[in-house]
Order: structure tokens, then sequence, then C-alpha cells
């Protein structure tokens, strides 16, 4: 295996271009939202958004799995195979957003019960919620979809999918929202309607596969060992996913419980931390791929090149951007809200999202490493610790210092994932030895 900085860029940099769309589409959601001049639309859609990304992402090991599984095939020179995990994921993914949607009153209205939120945050949420439900087959199948061009080191492709699809949510975002005024809906409307066209323009990408005859065997696309080994590699990505969750949503619904201000303040502020994450995600992707290439091909010396590589550019990233949020962030945020209180309040907390990828890093790098080497395991328990060490933070700081004490206790909880990970690292190596 060649492993060289540009091939980790070719990889990499499309990968960051396309996920800095998702989070703009957030920002441009927020900034919708935002000029209609009150905190509650902003703390809906904060609130709808996360809980349906919640179910979404217990599905995420679609993604994740099918990028280190499809790697290891690409490594180990086996087409038919990585034809055969493109059906079954496909599969898989329909049918997980089939579930959502057919139980998706149950679903919502107990997260809405939970959700510590003003009746008319909630009112406005709910309706958001039911909306956003009619594309989860779409939404969730993409996951799978995506992971699997990944792969491939076919990055440029996820690009263009990503380009087009939140590219037109944003369209219909200020069309529906700031044209026709249809508020709270509007939003998902245009969202739902930008999934299954993802979707759609996906499936055209993959053409040439999904008419190959390796991946209509069905007889080994729904092979037995082949699928318990997916399920024990997803099945810990999903508690590793649930876990990392409950840091997210706890933090979300604590400062909701602190008043409508705060949360939409916090919702502001996330859009710096979640655009920070996508983009660091991108090196986090190459070295899911060129990790699983190497455990595939059995590759010490190219495990430990794509390493050191990938953590070099991502490192350097991840200081640029954080000082691209301290001198541009005060003026972003006046855009994204238009409500003086929560402008003010967003201020006040603007450190944090100046560490947020300067911290989280490492955890975002190791990650890659382990979904490539497929030592999910690991992944699982290491998460289960940094999720003790998040709760005895807000144990320790929510009560005397507030909303510092909540944004103190996310930047522990960053350190704390990529560090136990880091020292499991060694462990990882010796499997190729």
């Amino acid at each position: 295996m060649d492993i060289t900085h540009s091939r980790i860029l070719k990889i990499a940099v499309p990968i960051v271009l396309a996920n800095s769309t998702v989070p703009l589409l957030g920002a441009v959601d927020t900034f919708v939202v935002g000029q209609m001049g009150s905190p509650v639309p902003i703390g809906a859609v904060g609130i709808g958004a996360l809980i349906i990304s919640f179910f979404y992402w217990l599905f995420g090991f679609l993604r994740m799995g099918t990028t280190g599984l499809a790697a290891q095939a690409v490594g180990a020179g086996d087409q038919s195979e990585v034809a055969a995990i493109l059906t079954r994921v496909l599969f898989l993914g329909l049918l997980a957003g089939l579930a959502i949607l057919i139980f998706q009153n149950a679903i919502f209205t107990g997260a809405l019960w939970i959700a510590p939120a003003s009746p008319e945050v909630e009112a406005l949420a709910r309706d958001y919620l039911f909306i956003r439900a009619f594309s989860a087959p779409a939404a969730i199948a993409l996951f799978g979809l995506n992971g699997w061009l990944i792969a491939q080191e076919r990055t440029r492709e996820v690009l263009v999918l990503q380009l087009v699809m939140n590219g037109l949510n944003m369209i219909l975002d200020v069309a529906f929202v700031l044209g026709l005024g249809w508020g709270v809906e509007g939003v998902a409307i245009a969202t739902a309607i930008a999934e299954f066209t993802g979707l759609a323009l996906g499936l055209y990408m993959c053409r040439a596969t999904l008419r190959s005859a390796a991946a209509k065997q069905w007889a080994r696309v729904f092979q037995r060992d082949k699928l318990i080994h997916m399920f024990s590699v997803n099945r810990d990505i999903l508690l590793r996913t649930l876990m990392l969750e409950v840091i997210f949503v706890s933090f979300t619904f604590l400062a909701a419980d602190m008043g409508d201000v705060q949360l939409a303040a916090n919702q502001v502020l996330m859009q710096f931390v979640v655009i920070s994450a996508y983009m660091l995600d991108g090196f986090a992707f190459a070295v899911e791929v060129l990790v699983g290439q190497a455990f595939g091909a059995r590759n010490r010396a190219a495990l430990i090149k794509s390493v050191k590589l990938c953590a070099l550019w991502g490192s350097s990233t991840s200081f640029i951007f954080g000082m691209l949020i301290l001198f541009a962030g005060p003026s972003l945020i006046d855009l994204f809200t238009t409500a003086p209180e929560v402008q003010s309040e967003a201020r006040n907390y603007i450190v944090f999202v100046v560490l947020a990828p300067i911290l989280g890093f490492a955890a975002y790098l190791f990650d890659g490493i382990y979904v490539g080497a497929t030592d999910t395991a690991t992944m699982r328990n290491m998460m289960a610790i940094s999720v003790i060490i998040y709760g005895i933070c807000l144990a320790l700081f929510l009560p005397t210092l507030g909303q510092y004490g909540l944004w103190l206790s996310l930047m522990v909880s960053f350190l704390a994932r990529g560090g136990t990970l880091w020292l499991r690292f060694p462990h990882l190596v010796k499997r190729l030895e």
C-alpha cells in the first residue's frame, strides 16, 4: 500500500467539503427560523433535529461499520464481498427507516415527554418531527451507501451527493420559511425532500455495482457468518453511539432546563462544534479507509504510516479552525439569530467552541482508526468510561458553575474519548504482528 500525503488529501478533502455542508445546513436552519425574532422556533428546530438525529444515529453504525468492513474487503481483494456489502446495507437501512416511520407516534411522544422544553417549543418540535419521519428510510439507507463509497476512496462522489442534497435543502429552507412563511414545518419539509433526492442520486452513482451478479447473489448477501460478523461490529458501534448521544442529548436537555434563551444560545454555539467535528471527520474517514485496507492486507507498516500522516493533517486543521472561530465567532453569532438576549448569552461561552476542535481532534481520529480495524468492542468500552467521566464532571461542575459547568463537562468528555482510545492503541497494533 502506497500511503502518501496526496492520497490522504484525495480522500479527506472531498469529505471535509462534503461534511461542511451538513452543519452549514444546520446553520441555515437556525438562521431562517432565527429571523422570526423569537427563541421559541430556534429551540423547536434544535430539540426536533436533536431527537430525529438521535434515532437516525442509532443506525449510524451502517456508515461506520460499512466503511470498515468494505475497506477490509478492498484490502483483501474480495470484490464480490464488496458488492454484497452494498446490497446488504441498503436492505438494512431501508428496514430501519420503515421501523421509525411505523412507530413514529410512540417514539416521538416519548422523546418529547422526556425533553424539558417549554410547551411552546414542544408543540412546534412535534410538528417538525412528524414531517421528518417520512424520509427516515432514505436518510438511514444513505448512511450505508456513503460508507460503502468512502471505503473505495470514491469520496468525490460523496461530495457531489452531499452538495446536491444539502444545497437543495438550503434553497428549499429559504423558499419555504422566508418566502412562503411555513416556519418550522417548512424546515422539516425541505429536509425530507432533500433526503429522498439524495438517496435517488446515490443509487444512480452505484448503479453499475447494483446491476452486477455479485450484488444479487442473495445467498452471499445474507450469508450467516457475514451477517453475524456485521451484527457484532454494528452492535458495538450502536452501543458506542448510544453512549455518545447520551452526552449530547443530556447537554441539550440540561440547557433547555435552564430556559429558552439558554437553549437557543447553546443551539447557536453547537453549530460551531458540529461544523468543526464534520471538518475533522474528513481525516478520520481517511484513516478509516487506510487502516481498514491495511488490516485487510495484513500490512502493519501501512497502518502506522496512515495513522501518523492523518494525525499530522488533522491536528493542524483543528488548530486552524479553532483560531477561525476565535476571530469570526462573535460576528457569526449575530448572523444566526436576531434575538439580542440569545446573542448576548452565546457570546459568554464562545471560548468553549474555540477549544472544541482542538480538544476533540484525538477522539475523531481514534474513532476512525478503530472503525477501520473493526475493533468496535474497544470503542464501546472506552466510550463507556468517557460517559462516566462526563457524568462525574456534571455532578461536580453543574451545581456551582451552571452553563459554564455544562460546557466544561463537554470539553472533558472530548479529552476522555481521545485519551482512553490512545491508551489502547498499542494493543491494536499488535494484531498485525
